[in-house]
């Protein structure tokens, strides 16, 4: 983490940033409060071995009673429509119009007026949103409710996340195209939020959190019905939801022009046995289609690797040292070549040189020299090295390869390599913090950590290419052999573990990966992460409203999924992106971390289908009703398999708000000198074979004597 002299930059940097402003048939067509139709195509899409399933469709010409009574809707162009709050609910088919272009069928269409604002006045710019043909495949559900105890209404919590696919479930997340619903917990934004915030509960949140991802491109239906009070009473709906849930017609324009599209919404819950009668609100959303997810990042590895032909990629080592550590021959510092995608040289804070293209496809500006760390085991000498990709932690650099290297390095024979993660490294603190302060530049993160992937990518060919690293000395045994073996595998670490899913499904040359400690996606992570504290101090400096946060959470996690796991976990175990093969991942997770929650991990593990090492931990260690629920148990070794092995260090359970884990040690890094989990580890990337290093028995270190 950085320091807190670099801390008091950033500080300084926010406070000077602020000081100045600046296929079936879709549903019938409405306008939306852009002003444009709004519908959705997305294909059926059945799972394997079923019947597809054939969408409902709202019936036309429904008779509606005439009355009035719809209070004046404030803002109707540009906002939703159904609370007092402009962007609530969140992520919702109001804020598209029909794009043709497009494999939605629709553009996201928001105003700016509508976009959250800082203590300066600015808005977020939403110019880079508007690309995206849909929201996040593992879009939070954030709107407003006031007064609702969900402990009452019954809905189900982030430790009994099997509740919320009974049928009687008070909140359902419906995917519309397979008639499947998703399960989720939902959760109000904790008090402490509030408290810090200075706001009161009419400022809390409800957030609702999909426990896997729903499917690119497909139509979400999200729905409330029998919501309560701490009374026990029912929540009463907005005169204006109610208005279409009873057909009751308005003199609202502006809800008018919704109501085809909702009654289509209306119609796939009843088809799922959720009758309109008892709603408080319902709406559709469209999840962005893969193509748009990760078109940028394709295009630039299919580009770059064009014009690399077959060659490795130029390099230039600048030093090898000698090293004295055991196990450890040298260490090699150097730069290698890769195409640039970023402005102003790739520096931080540049961005994607895609201004002129409307889907923002960048072109290349010239040639990025990225830096590298290897650090060559001594065993290299007469049995060539397995070569390593590391990613490293949050908002680190390449030196992390030094530790990583001796570590693990030296007694299983791995040449390890890293090259600063740019986006989320230690030169990006500057500019990360100045992003916390308007969020109308968080584009430069995801951008360039999209180019660093390619940066990754040309690094893996560097050190399998046969005229790469292998043909400088510095590689090389005393013989002129080469010290680097021909196979090649992904280690990431945390932030490299939560960025390396995502270079992983991209990836070309290598086809495992171990993802230490990692999850996703960022919108759930923050507000669990101790590592967060700090910069959340920066965040509500000038988001101080604790439902602007969440809503910003929502918003830039739309733009983050093309930097991390969230936007590439549907593609990376299994229905590969284009030109790429499948991986084989495994998943080590500490219990109770206080950086990384567990929760993030599960809904990686559920979502790319992993299976989780069972026994998994001892009895009432866990406070879930069902541990690890929904994702199925590996019970039989060796086996060949995407795994989850959870590891017990003795940190208590995590609490069940949106809050990090404060109790006891901090268990995140704790793994990497244990001897079993470098044994579970090295085997996997050796063999393919996930093996039992815990004897049947759950998977524990017993904590540190203090």
């Amino acid at each position: 983490m950085p320091t807190l002299g670099v801390l008091a930059l950033a500080v300084a940097l926010v406070a000077a940033a602020c000081s100045s402003t600046s296929t079936t048939a879709s549903p019938p067509a409405t306008s939306s409060p852009g002003g444009s139709a709004n519908g959705s195509t997305s294909g059926n899409v059945a799972p394997s071995g079923t019947t597809p399933f054939v969408r409902a469709s709202a019936p036309k010409d429904i008779p509606l009673r005439e009355a009035t009574g719809v209070p004046a809707l404030k803002d109707a162009d540009r906002c939703e429509l159904f609370t007092d709050e402009c962007l609530l609910p969140f992520p919702s088919n109001a804020f598209t119009k029909a794009d043709g272009s497009t494999d939605t069928k629709l553009r996201v269409n928001l105003a700016k007026d509508s976009m959250p604002a800082n203590l300066a006045g600015v808005h977020i710019d939403p110019t880079e949103w508007n690309r995206q043909d849909g929201f996040s495949p593992g879009s939070m559900v954030v709107t407003k409710v006031p007064g609702i105890d969900l402990a009452k209404t019954g809905a189900a919590p982030v430790d009994d996340i099997g509740r919320s696919l009974a049928p009687d479930a008070p909140i359902i997340l419906l995917d519309a195209d397979t008639g499947q619903r998703i399960p989720y917990w939902a959760e109000l934004d904790a008090q402490e939020h509030l408290d810090l915030a200075n706001a009161g509960p009419e400022r809390r949140s409800l957030i609702i959190r999909p426990a896997r991802n729903y499917a690119d491109g497909h139509r979400i239906v999200v729905a409330l019905r029998n919501l309560k009070d701490a009374s026990g009473a029912l929540i009463a709906a907005s005169p204006a939801f109610a208005a279409i849930r009873d057909r009751v017609k308005s003199e609202q324009p502006a809800l008018e022009s919704r109501r085809a599209d909702l009654e289509d919404a209306l119609a796939q819950l009843d088809a799922a046995g959720v009758k309109r009668d008892d709603l408080y609100l319902a709406w559709p959303f469209t999840v962005a289609s893969t193509k748009n997810l990760t078109e940028r990042v394709l295009f630039m590895r299919d580009d770059a690797f064009a014009q690399l032909g077959d060659k490795a990629p130029a390099f230039t080592v600048t030093s090898s040292t000698e090293s004295t550590d055991p196990g450890i021959a040298r260490v090699v510092v150097g730069t290698f070549a890769v195409p640039n995608y970023l402005t102003n040289d790739g520096e931080p804070g540049s961005t994607l040189d895609n201004a002129t293209d409307p889907n923002g496809i960048p072109q290349r500006t010239g040639t990025y020299q990225a830096n590298f760390l290897c650090v060559v085991p001594s065993s290299a000498e007469t049995a060539p090295g397995h070569a390593v990709v590391y990613g490293h932690g949050l908002l680190g650099s390449v030196d992390e390869v030094k530790s990583v290297g001796k570590a693990i390095g030296g007694s299983n024979n791995l040449v390890v390599c890293g090259t600063d993660e740019i986006g989320m490294s230690t030169r990006d603190i500057g500019p990360v913090a100045q992003t916390l302060g308007d969020l109308s530049g968080f584009r430069s993160l995801p951008d360039r950590t999209q180019q660093a992937f390619v940066n990754e990518l040309f690094l893996g060919r560097a050190l399998k290419h046969a005229q790469g690293f292998r043909t400088d000395k510095a590689f090389q045994t005393a013989r002129g052999t080469s010290g680097i073996g021909d196979d090649l595998f992904y280690v990431g670490n945390s932030q490299g573990g939560i960025m390396g899913g995502a270079v992983t499904a991209i990836a070309q040359d290598w086809t495992r990966a171990f993802l230490g400690v990692p999850g996703m996606n960022y919108s759930t992570l923050l507000n669990r992460s101790v590592d967060f504290d700090k910069y959340a101090v920066l965040l509500r400096a000038q988001y101080p409203d604790p439902m602007t946060q969440q809503i910003g959470f929502s918003l830039i996690q739309m733009l983050w999924d093309r930097g991390e796991n969230n936007g590439y976990a549907n593609h990376l175990t299994s229905d590969p992106l284009p030109g790429t093969p499948a991986k084989q991942i495994l998943i080590f997770a500490a219990f109770g971390d206080h950086q990384v929650t567990n929760v993030t991990t599960d809904v990686l593990a559920r979502t790319i289908g992993s299976k989780v090492r069972t026994p998994t931990l001892a009895a009432g260690r866990s406070t879930d009703k069902v541990p690890f629920w929904g994702i199925e148990a590996l019970t039989t070794f060796p086996a060949k398999a995407n795994a989850y092995v959870m590891w017990d260090f003795g940190t208590p359970a995590p609490p069940l708000t949106n809050t990090p884990n404060r109790a006891g040690d901090d268990p995140h890094g704790k793994g990497r000198g244990s001897p079993e989990v470098q044994k579970l580890v090295t085997t996997f990337l050796f063999t393919g074979d996930v093996v039992d290093v815990c004897n049947a028995q759950p998977c524990q270190t017993a904590p540190t004597p203090k």
